[in-house]
């Protein structure tokens, strides 16, 4: 199915679709791709980034407690080994000692444990666990972002953060699974958790590169290598 063609215009119970704006790219008019147990979700023809009507966007409490029923423990193996693709890219990228930011690290911050084990100047935030905007501060050489995009309500705004908080030549280090087919959206166990509203494609990453000033490397099926030119 061609990604810029939406297989469904049904209106359900919101009434008539209107054209809205992408919060990933804020270039195309997007137009209703599916909706799904009353979930409405749009589809921009420029980006091709897939997202749940933004009416519908949890709130933070009901985000709050679906995070605290995931059980990403620090020293859980399987975890650490899930996360690793981000370590290696880090560590293919920028040497040990640099300045490292684990951008929404959740209340087990696996990765920061992970990277300080390797050597790096490892800050943390997230905004529901370690809201300290003080580490907020430009000049990392690298940041992680590991299972965040996805959940991510106003992506435009945060992917500039980003940018702005990299020195040039900086590495932003992104892990979350591409959207690639829309003949199994709808049973698709990615989005079908209440918290994730945004779903990418790696064209979507190479659209925001023109735009952001990014070199951009994306290896399915998770992994984005963003470079600030």
């Amino acid at each position: 199915m061609d990604p810029r063609v939406s297989p469904s215009t049904s209106h359900g119970e919101f009434g008539p679709a209107k054209a809205a704006t992408c919060p990933v790219c804020r270039e195309g008019s997007a137009a209703v791709f599916m909706t799904l147990a009353q979930r409405r979700y749009w589809r921009c023809p420029r980006c091709l980034a897939t997202f749940l009507d933004p009416d519908q966007h949890p709130c933070r409490s009901t985000e709050r407690e679906e995070y605290d029923r995931h059980q990403n423990r620090v020293d859980d193996p399987h975890y650490q080994a899930f996360l690793k693709p981000a370590l290696e890219a880090v560590r293919r990228r920028v040497a040990a000692g640099s300045r490292v930011l684990d951008y929404g690290c959740g209340p087990g911050p696996a990765l920061g444990r992970m990277l300080t084990d390797a050597d790096y100047a490892v800050a943390l935030y997230d905004p529901l666990y370690r809201a300290d905007a003080g580490v907020l501060q430009p000049g990392y050489d690298a940041i992680t972002c590991t299972e965040v995009a996805k959940h991510f309500h106003h992506p435009a705004r945060e992917f500039q953060r980003l940018t702005a908080l990299l020195r040039p030549g900086g590495w932003l280090i992104v892990m979350t699974r591409f959207q690639t087919d829309d003949a199994r959206f709808a049973g698709w166990h990615y989005r079908r958790d209440p918290t994730h509203v945004v779903f990418y494609r790696p064209e979507t990453f190479r659209h925001l590169g023109r735009r952001l000033g990014w070199q951009v490397c994306c290896t399915p099926p998770h992994l984005v290598e963003i470079q600030r030119i």
